[in-house]
């Protein structure tokens, strides 16, 4: 090489994306500001460059890729793993590798002594007694000719790296990974040639970090441009940034500099580094010691002014990461703030000359008009055509596509648990349901108007106000119904979003939430497959399946990355699978569907156990595409033998429960309530609680009952549901698993959430029209059971 193949961070400018990656270019930004970047260097694109010149694997690295199909997960999987293994078995130049020692024994003493006094002196030093640091080892890839080229998260990062031939090892492993199987994917997605990207590699002093967390220079949950937000907690900023614990939040004037508020939130444990070893630990933290203040007040002021400097710096709002180390604060990264609110305009109507048809329940508010489309059965679903009010007895999850283009739907069976009602919510579509006899009050073409947000349908057309376009302020009411909290509001207990559709998430993504606690995968199989499972399987189209799975999954995972997303894998019951092509030879009649043939039975019969196993192999895929935010849940969990068959059957192919890769159970069967601790004995991550069925079947109320549910018989606040749910919630903090609940109860009634709070639960996943809401309930309760315990009471 005619230049050294390590590059100081002192030596680094703005304009080296193409020899230093984006994170080494933006670490040499920082530490040329003179802001406290830990010590660092990077071993240069250019000097891997010289590694595949030198050692000549790259003819038969590119021999293994032209001929590889990425969309074969099998294969994609064996040639990543063939070339990852010729880089790790090549020789480390000795020139690149003399550079990274030398660099690495250089990185305890100011850079200044060690040019004055000479290298061999200093060595004598070094070899006097001083410790080698621990460092983190990061990947920086770049395109050879596109600087600008974004590779974020796809390539490995190793921290704790110590002594001289591990971190030349772990140099050599960021190489490899430039091959994993998610980087092969989406370089060949996106068009890159694989022999045009480079990868350069950090190499970073670590932080032993005592507190740790992030900051805006901007509030991101109020767009206030005039303040700073910090949060922070005690250990290693994984937890903060992974969403695992809540922090204390700061909120700082910009201008002033003058600390606006505080929230301190308890902090029950946090990850800390083991000063011998180097490897993480997590360490529960006491009443006393949770409760603190994670940082002076003179910290939080330094971190203000540190904001406002990458700001000044970049022009444009920032977010970075930083941690505190024996009393000194350090910035480990920044990037620019993504999440940014909007607000919306309100849309009222008109109505106290209108003649009212019927009245049902509010299930999705908003208001909606159009002309009627009844629909009795499927055949009759293509009537309905953009604009048209839905009319039909009930819907089903075959009835997505017509929802879609509804202005509003009004239903004469079906309660707020209806499948009508959670879809219209999550879609963002006026719906009233449960009104017992509209398709015989109104006619194909009748002009009406449907007032969900108080459960009203009239004749005629509304007079609107404030409203352009009524269908796409309708569909934004969501957020509209969210914007009431116009601070960051902190909570212990995270709040998670239920979804179904993922284009959907593009309008949700900026609520506050910490999560996706619910993702229903049959409005993928529905809406963009359409065909049975074992059908395409019988084809030869199990890829196809896959396929389409994995496009909706992982376009939510993406926008919500690092946050988790829990799939459901699919819940169909046997007349809903029979509705999609081909499903009539393969679903049995059943006179009871609700409780038949469903859920964790189906998964592990030889009569599906295939069609199981795609949904599996889609979320494998979604994993080695570095999709490591998803997350699954087995529903309609009956027994323990059960599971363990379905944890066999995900074990088999690459799946088993761990902190990074979390499987979690339903519990909505009142089996698991009676004894939870049999359940919660087992190799899952924990449970969800499914409000709806564990509801319905413990009343031995059906929740698609107009009838049933107006009379009150379907409740979740009912003593035994409430007994129920408790249950669960204590058999399984009894093994120190996480439970949730992801049904409708807690975004009906606010008792309900209070309720929850104070039974230790660890996370409460609502419908999206009242994320924030639901947070803002939350923060309440804590703070009231907080105050309780302070005074006594």
């Amino acid at each position: 090489m005619t230049v050294s193949p390590v590059i100081w961070f002192s030596e680094i400018s703005a304009n080296d994306n193409s020899t230093v990656g984006g994170k080494g270019a933006n670490l040499g930004v920082m530490y040329n500001l003179k802001l406290p970047v830990p010590p660092g260097f990077v071993v240069s694109a250019q000097a891997y460059k010289f590694f595949l010149d030198k050692t000549g694997i790259q003819d038969s690295i590119i021999s293994i890729l032209n001929k590889l199909d990425v969309e074969d997960t099998n294969k994609l999987q064996k040639a990543s793993e063939q070339i990852q293994e010729i880089i790790l078995d090549a020789s480390m130049p000795e020139l690149i590798k003399k550079s990274i020692i030398e660099a690495y024994d250089d990185m305890n003493v100011d850079r200044a002594i060690t040019k004055a006094v000479g290298r061999d002196v200093l060595s004598t030093f070094i070899k006097a007694g001083r410790d080698l640091p621990f460092v983190a080892v990061r990947s920086s890839a770049t395109a050879e000719d596109q600087p600008e080229a974004s590779f974020a998260g796809q390539q490995a990062t190793y921290l704790n790296v110590k002594g001289k031939d591990e971190v030349v090892l772990a140099v050599q492993k960021c190489w490899a990974s430039l091959f994993t199987a998610r980087a092969i994917y989406y370089r060949t997605k996106n068009n890159y040639p694989h022999d045009k990207v480079l990868i350069a590699v950090v190499i970073q002093k670590m932080v032993n970090s005592e507190k740790s967390g992030v900051m805006f220079s901007v509030n991101p949950a109020t767009n206030n441009e005039k303040e700073i937000m910090i949060e922070a907690a005690f250990g290693l900023g994984e937890v903060v940034v992974g969403g695992e614990i809540t922090p204390d939040t700061y909120i700082v004037d910009k201008n002033s500099l003058i600390i606006k508020s505080k929230k301190i939130a308890k902090q029950e444990y946090g990850l800390f580094r083991d000063q011998y070893t180097g490897k993480n630990y997590k360490k529960n933290l006491n009443e006393r010691e949770g409760s603190l203040q994670k940082l002076k007040e003179e910290e939080i002021l330094k971190l203000s002014e540190y904001a406002k400097a990458l700001e000044d710096h970049y022009k444009k709002p920032m977010d970075s990461e930083w941690a505190v180390e024996s009393g000194k604060v350090y910035l480990v990264q920044t990037r620019p703030v993504t999440t940014l609110l909007k607000k919306k305009d309100e849309t009222k109507i008109e109505t106290s000359n209108m003649k009212e048809i019927v009245r049902g329940m509010s299930a999705s508010p908003g208001i909606g008009v159009g002309k009627v489309k009844i629909v009795k059965d499927l055949t009759e679903l293509s009537k309905v055509e953009k604009g048209d009010v839905l009319v039909t007895r009930m819907t089903s999850p075959d009835y997505v596509p017509a929802m879609k283009k509804a202005i509003a739907i009004v239903t004469d069976e079906g309660g707020s648990t209806s499948h009508a009602a959670i879809v219209s919510r999550e879609m963002g579509i006026p719906c009233i349901v449960g009104t017992e006899k509209i398709t015989q009050l109104v006619h194909d073409g009748d002009l009406i108007t449907v007032d969900a947000s108080n459960g009203i349908v009239y004749e005629g057309e509304a007079k609107i106000q404030n409203s352009i376009n009524l269908k796409e302020n309708i569909s934004k009411e969501i957020v509209e119904n969210n914007s009431e909290i116009n601070e960051s509001v902190v909570t212990g207990t995270k709040i998670f979003m239920n979804l179904g559709e993922p284009d959907k998430i593009d309008e949700y993504k900026n609520l506050q939430f910490d999560g996706i606690g619910l993702m229903r995968i049959e409005f993928i199989i529905t809406d963009s497959i359409g065909k049975h499972p074992l059908y395409m399987i019988q084809n030869g189209q199990q890829q196809e399946y896959i396929n389409k799975l994995c496009e909706g999954i992982s376009k939510v995972a993406k926008i919500i990355n690092p946050r988790p997303l829990v799939i459901r894998f699919s819940d169909f019951k046997t007349n809903e699978y029979k509705n999609l092509i081909g499903g009539e030879q393969f679903e049995p009649h059943e006179e009871n569907p609700m409780i038949g043939w469903r859920g964790c039975s189906r998964y592990i019969s030889e009569d599906f156990k295939e069609a199981f196993k795609l949904e599996v192999n889609a979320i494998q895929k979604l994993r080695d595409q570095g999709l490591k935010n998803v997350h699954v849940m087995l529903p309609f969990v009956r027994n323990t033998e059960d599971v363990r068959k379905c944890l066999k059957i995900l074990e088999e192919n690459g799946l088993v429960n761990s902190h990074e890769f979390r499987i979690y159970i339903m519990a909505e069967v009142p089996s698991v309530a009676f004894v939870p601790e049999d359940f919660a004995e087992m190799n899952i991550y924990g449970a969800s609680i499914g409000s709806n069925d564990l509801t319905q079947m413990t009343l031995g109320t059906d929740r698609d009952s107009a009838r049933l549910a107006k009379m009150g018989y379907f409740d979740e606040r009912n003593p035994a549901v409430l007994k129920a749910i408790s249950n669960i919630i204590r058999g399984f903090k009894k093994h120190n698993k996480t439970v949730s609940i992801c049904g409708q109860a807690p975004s009906e009634y606010p008792e309900i959430v209070e309720f929850l709070v104070k039974e230790g639960i660890d996370s409460i996943s609502v419908n999206p029209d009242v994320v924030n809401k639901t947070r803002k309930l939350v923060a309440s309760v804590e703070r009231n059971i907080l105050l309780g315990k302070i005074r006594g009471y």
